[in-house]
């Protein structure tokens, strides 16, 4: 993994085992809320751990376990609002060069949500965004936005309905009521849930089983998954994607096939 040449103050950014690289938010003070700069940080290690080829798979999670990510820190907001113009700017002109996780729709590299605390609103989003989710159990959900006079604009309204049956994703968007993590994973929204001392062993667990499969494989199944789902399968089934093509000019792809000849387990390089 290539290593930061700067030091996050809101994230801790570790590798965790090789070629996995887990974001964790790391403001436990204000249960994990995202002001500008964090915003600044968190899309600064995502740019860096997709550019970074050594890195496979990254994962993201919240410090102990009291809060997932409490999504927008409203205290830093109001103070922004009650500022000089001149501080409004330069909070604008900040959060312009921002790309959040949650607008990262054809990230390259798979995405697991470690969900170690409460994930409501703007944490609930993130945990969607991503592409499995493992909670521990003393985990709700939920998008109570409409309580507060506000909607889930963080594509909690176009995620949820995506990814569970329109009557129940209605159901949780106009009461703003909160699902347990077993609920979450009865109606399929997350993939485990596990208690909190089982959670980490979980999603190594989760992570063995997607590394065995080549990383420039787990790019394009990925890319032509999330892809595809925007258009007609005989459309999807027949497009061209990026993503393939450069897995099948790969070594990997040669060493998959060759590996499963001499009936070994396959040496992956991610090449």
């Amino acid at each position: 993994m290539e290593q930061l040449d700067w030091t996050p103050e809101y994230f801790l950014y570790d590798g965790i085992r090789p070629h996995v690289a887990q974001i964790t938010i790391n403001r436990p003070e204000v249960r994990n809320a995202i002001n500008t700069p964090a915003h600044k940080e968190w899309s600064d290690l995502l740019d860096h751990a997709a550019h970074d080829d050594d890195v496979w798979i990254v994962v993201i999670t919240g410090i102990g376990d009291k809060a997932f990510c409490a999504g927008r820190d409203l205290k830093y907001l109001s103070r922004i609002q009650h500022s000089s113009e001149e501080e409004k700017q330069a909070d604008n002109d900040l959060m312009r060069t921002v790309v959040k996780l949650i607008e990262r729709f054809d990230y390259p590299k798979p995405l697991i949500a470690k969900v170690n605390g409460v994930a409501l609103g703007g944490g609930f989003e993130v945990a969607m965004a991503c592409d499995l989710v493992v909670a521990a159990d003393h985990v709700e959900f939920g998008l109570p936005e409409p309580k507060r006079g506000i909607y889930a604009g963080g594509g909690g309204v176009h995620r949820l309905p995506r990814q569970v049956p329109l009557k129940l994703a209605m159901e949780y968007l106009l009461t703003g009521k909160s699902m347990s993590a077993k609920r979450a994973v009865e109606i399929g929204i997350i993939n485990q849930v596990v208690p909190y001392s089982e959670l980490d062993q979980a999603v190594d667990t989760l992570i063995d089983q997607i590394m065995l499969g080549a990383p420039l494989s787990l790019r394009a199944t990925k890319q032509a998954a999330m892809r595809g789902l925007d258009l007609p399968l005989g459309e999807a089934f027949y497009r061209d994607y990026p993503a393939v093509r450069s897995m099948m000019e790969s070594e990997d792809a040669r060493e998959g096939p060759r590996a499963f000849a001499e009936k070994r387990p396959p040496e992956w390089k991610g090449r």
